[in-house]
């Protein structure tokens, strides 16, 4: 196709709806995620009926219904207001608590009302966890590394620079630590991620605008004109993800104010 052709192609992947936290648009135009742990079957390894479960920006739910915690139990968390729209006319009817967040510092919650705090992804504030949790408890979380595909972010946006530098294994272990929990399980990969046309690739930089600020199909065209040059020759385009998991159980109510907050 030509390059007027190739730019109407990409803005129209560009211009896709995106609902929930739902990736599957994309099924068969990429492949990643070989992550080395199972978050769900780690969770579900401390996870009892009888506890009260908070799960961080839930997206629309996905995830957490796989879980089959009793709904009497459960709470969620979520800022993005069409996501939240989601949750309250799927979640909530099942009897799900659904709040919707603006400060990840304050959340809606009381002192100690949860025996479980899960993240898979999302914003966390330390401080505001810690206060949250009841002691004895555990928060789990997944979470994007600052390396996370920062060799395509490189390749879209001109002058690029991560948004979190300290976003790491190490940084957040030493901060759970000063905030009063006990890490029991840690781990960190670095994976491979393929995108298999240069449209699946324009979709995933507009939904994840974190990694890649101020993207658009005009403003970062010749590079994708070059991202294509380079797929069609080798069949793919392939970045690096980086994930890592925590598992803390909190021993004691810090002093801190939580000041460490991160996100994918």
């Amino acid at each position: 196709m030509n390059r007027g052709e190739f730019k109407n192609y990409l803005k129209n992947e560009e211009n896709q709806v995106f609902q929930g936290w739902d990736f599957s648009y994309l099924d068969g135009r990429w492949d990643g995620e070989h992550i080395p742990w199972d978050y769900k079957k780690i969770l579900l390894s401390y996870l009892k009926a009888e506890h009260k479960l908070l799960d961080m920006g839930t997206g629309g739910g996905e995830f957490l219904l796989t879980l089959d915690h009793p709904f009497y139990n459960t709470a969620v968390t979520e800022a993005y207001q069409p996501n939240v729209v989601i949750c309250q006319e799927k979640l909530k009817p099942l009897g799900i608590t659904v709040r919707q967040v603006f400060d990840d510092a304050v959340l809606p919650f009381e002192d100690a009302s949860f025996d479980i705090i899960i993240n898979r992804h999302g914003y966390y504030d330390i401080g505001e966890v810690n206060r949250i949790l009841k002691t004895g408890g555990h928060f789990i979380t997944q979470q994007v590394g600052v390396k996370n595909n920062v060799d395509l972010s490189e390749k879209l946006i001109n002058n690029f620079k991560p948004s979190y530098p300290a976003h790491d294994l190490k940084h957040n272990i030493k901060a759970f630590k000063d905030s009063g929990f006990e890490i029991l399980k840690s781990e960190e990969a670095f994976t491979p991620l393929r995108f298999y046309d240069t449209g699946a690739l324009v979709y995933f930089a507009r939904i994840i605008e974190w990694e890649f600020p101020s993207f658009s199909v005009d403003t970062c065209f010749e590079n994708l004109c070059k991202i294509e040059r380079e797929l069609n020759e080798i069949g793919y385009i392939e970045g690096t993800e980086h994930r890592f998991l925590i598992v803390a159980k909190k021993v004691s109510t810090s002093n801190e104010t939580g000041n460490f907050r991160f996100n994918y």
